[in-house]
């Protein structure tokens, strides 16, 4: 019942649309005093300075920070190009060049919305321009850009990791599957809905310029990822390798960025961090009592019960998952519930680095559903539509999505291939 409680509290906070902080803040002080045998609220203050006091948490500021200097600078654009010079002779291919370099920027900036940002006030107007359906153009922008969360190095992989004390190297090796079948079929409805369109050929000028202007953005996945996993450097020292990269890139060659984006970009990056870290430090304190007093384990014993089998209980925990993405943003929903959810995943016979994609693309799916799917609400503001109009939009994506969803819960092989 108390487990109940805890749910009721949290539920009934989000419900009145309270702050995120003070819902995650009240439900911690609820296990403290009406949970735990053995706590108290002083606790909490202590949970939270061991929460922040690992140096694993560096690697978020320095991608958050890599991510926007990218997306001030030349490196987005220049990707975009080179995708676009190789898509001409593809009916629709401006439709999928845009798919295509959000996958490439998400494999550099591990953000979803910096990714649809990044690529969309490129690829929007130009869609425009040629013709394209404005509510496809729209859907695809925001929908693609959720690819920023999947395709490693991810933000969100990098924070389940976190707290879940899961191996961070692995959940980006299982984001490469998923990330591309997200990919293929987003892609493919761009290609099928434009399918008669005319078409350009390519030009080995075009697409060598195209090359040579953009070779180094191609290279920063490559050093990024190369390096994680030949032990070079680990994923918080590879934040930090992107970070530096992209400065340098675009201060000593590209030289499109001025002297006021850098302080512009430190501060956007400071705002949103400010948001994270006070989230993780009071769900830090939540885990470790939730743990202490065997809250996860209580749960566990509970919904095996009731609902028997595993497959029947990950159905429960998708539809929990959906649902959440619709109220909470993904960072919050990966504080308070992954450690919640992870033990009854794994003890009904689900992988760890599975359940964790599992997760990551019910959020990913959150991105696009109202009320809280932050790229349509920062879609609608960019694009200047209205949030119906968003809404609509990315109706046909979502449901790409979810059967590209079942497809992952149902075969483990996609994510878990290359962890083995």
């Amino acid at each position: 019942m108390s487990a109940l409680g805890l749910l009721a509290v949290v539920f009934g906070l989000l419900i009145l649309r309270q702050n995120v902080i003070l819902t995650v803040a009240m439900a911690t002080a609820f296990v403290h005093v009406a949970m735990a045998k053995k706590s108290a609220v002083e606790f909490l203050i202590q949970d939270m300075w061991f929460a922040v006091d690992r140096e694993v948490l560096l690697s978020i500021p320095m991608f958050l920070l890599s991510g926007a200097v990218m997306t001030r600078g030349a490196i987005a654009t220049r990707l975009i190009d080179i995708m676009t010079v190789l898509t001409k002779p593809i009916p629709g291919g401006l439709g999928l060049s845009c798919i295509l370099s959000c996958a490439a920027f998400a494999a550099i900036s591990g953000s979803s919305v910096v990714t649809m940002l990044a690529v969309g006030t490129i690829m929007y107007p130009a869609l425009i321009k040629a013709g394209y359906d404005k509510s496809l153009a729209l859907g695809a922008i925001a929908s693609a850009g959720t690819l920023g969360i999947i395709i490693p190095p991810s933000i969100p992989l990098l924070l389940y990791g976190i707290t879940t004390e899961t191996s961070v190297p692995k959940l980006f090796l299982a984001g490469f599957g998923p990330g591309l079948l997200l990919t293929l079929v987003m892609g493919g409805w761009m290609y099928w809905n434009n399918r008669s369109r005319s078409t350009e050929p390519w030009n080995g000028a075009e697409i060598a310029n195209a090359f040579k202007r953009g070779i180094w953005a191609l290279m920063m996945p490559v050093i990024l990822l190369g390096g994680i996993y030949t032990g070079i450097f680990t994923p918080t020292e590879s934040a930090v390798v992107a970070m530096v990269y992209a400065l340098l890139v675009e201060s000593l060659i590209h030289r499109e960025m001025k002297p006021r984006d850098y302080v512009e970009v430190t501060v956007d990056t400071v705002k949103m961090l400010g948001a994270i870290l006070p989230l993780l430090a009071i769900a830090s304190s939540l885990n470790n009592i939730l743990d202490l007093e065997g809250i996860p384990k209580q749960m566990v014993a509970s919904l095996i019960s009731t609902f028997g089998s595993g497959w029947l209980m990950m159905l429960g925990i998708n539809a929990l998952l959906l649902i959440v993405g619709c109220l909470m943003d993904t960072f919050s929903a990966i504080l308070l519930f992954a450690p919640l959810l992870l033990p009854l995943a794994t003890a009904s016979g689900w992988d760890p680095i599975h359940f964790g994609i599992i997760m990551i693309v019910n959020l990913e799916i959150g991105y696009l559903t109202p009320p809280v799917g932050l790229n349509i609400i920062i879609a609608s503001i960019a694009f200047k539509v209205s949030f119906g109009e968003m809404v609509k939009a990315v109706i046909p994506f979502i449901v790409l999505m979810v059967l590209a969803l079942a497809v992952i819960v149902a075969w483990p092989g996609l994510s878990l291939y290359l962890t083995r």
